[in-house]
C-alpha cells in the first residue's frame, strides 16, 4: 500500500486528489495539510511514501517546506512531489534541488498523477525527457559553467554513463536496453552514484549531473 499525504491551501484542490487516491486498490491519502509548516509537521508525523506539496503555499512555500524534509535523515523515504500551475514554473529546479523527486502540473489528468504517485514511490525520478531537457537549458541560463560536485570524482566509467543517461529522462529499463545489461544491474549502478553523490533519489542524481556538466543543453 502507498501512503499519500497531500499539501495544498486549498481545500478543494487536496479533497480532490484524496477522492482520487484513496479510490485506487494500493493507495491510501495519511494526512492533508494546508500550509507548508503543516506540510513537515505530516512528514515527521505519518512519513508517507509520497508527499504532493503545493510550490505555493501560505507560512511556508512548498520548495522550503521539502528543503526541511529532505534534510531530515529519518524521512529519507518521504518522496516530495511538487504540485505547480504550470509545467515551466520558474521554482522547479530551485524544488528539485531542494530535494523534490519531480513534478506534476495540478491539472493533469487522474491516470497521469496515479501513474506520477507508482513511479516516485517505485524509486524513480518524475522527469520526462522533454521537461528534463527544458530544465537542463533553463540551468545553462543561469550559470556559463559547471560547479564542483563532490563525488564526482569518484564514479566509475559506468557509473558515470548510467548518471547521465537518467539525467536525459530514461528509466532504468530504457537504460538497460540501451547498455544491453539488467535492470538490476543498472540500479545497482544508480545506487551507487547516489551513495557518492549523496543524492536522496533518482531527481537528485538528474541535479548533480547538469550541476557538474555530465549532460549539455541540446543531448
Amino acid at each position: 500500500m502507498i501512503r499519500v499525504g497531500l499539501a495544498d491551501d486549498q481545500a478543494l484542490v487536496r479533497s480532490g486528489f484524496a477522492a482520487l487516491l484513496d479510490g485506487e486498490d494500493d493507495m491510501t491519502v495519511v494526512g492533508q495539510a494546508g500550509n507548508g509548516e503543516e506540510a513537515v509537521r505530516l512528514a515527521a508525523r505519518e512519513k508517507p511514501d509520497v508527499l504532493l506539496m503545493d510550490i505555493r503555499m501560505p507560512a511556508l512555500d512548498g520548495i522550503e517546506a521539502t528543503r526541511r524534509i529532505a534534510a531530515q535523515a529519518d524521512l529519507a523515504e518521504v518522496h516530495v512531489i511538487i504540485l505547480t500551475t504550470f509545467d515551466l514554473d520558474e521554482y522547479i529546479f530551485d524544488a528539485l534541488r531542494a530535494g523534490a523527486a519531480g513534478f506534476l502540473v495540478k491539472d493533469t489528468d487522474a491516470a497521469e498523477l496515479i501513474h506520477g504517485v507508482r513511479v516516485v514511490a517505485g524509486g524513480e525520478a518524475l522527469l520526462s525527457p522533454t521537461v528534463t531537457r527544458r530544465l537542463i537549458e533553463e540551468f545553462a541560463a543561469r550559470t556559463r559553467s559547471a560547479r564542483p560536485v563532490p563525488g564526482v570524482a569518484e564514479l566509475t566509467a559506468r557509473e558515470r554513463e548510467v548518471v547521465t543517461l537518467i539525467a536525459t529522462g530514461l528509466s532504468n529499463d530504457e537504460i538497460a536496453g540501451r547498455l544491453s545489461v539488467s535492470g538490476s544491474t543498472v540500479k545497482t549502478h544508480a545506487g551507487r552514484a547516489m551513495m557518492k553523490l549523496a543524492a536522496r533519489d533518482r531527481a537528485q542524481l538528474v541535479v548533480a549531473a547538469y550541476e557538474a556538466g555530465l549532460v549539455q543543453p541540446g543531448f
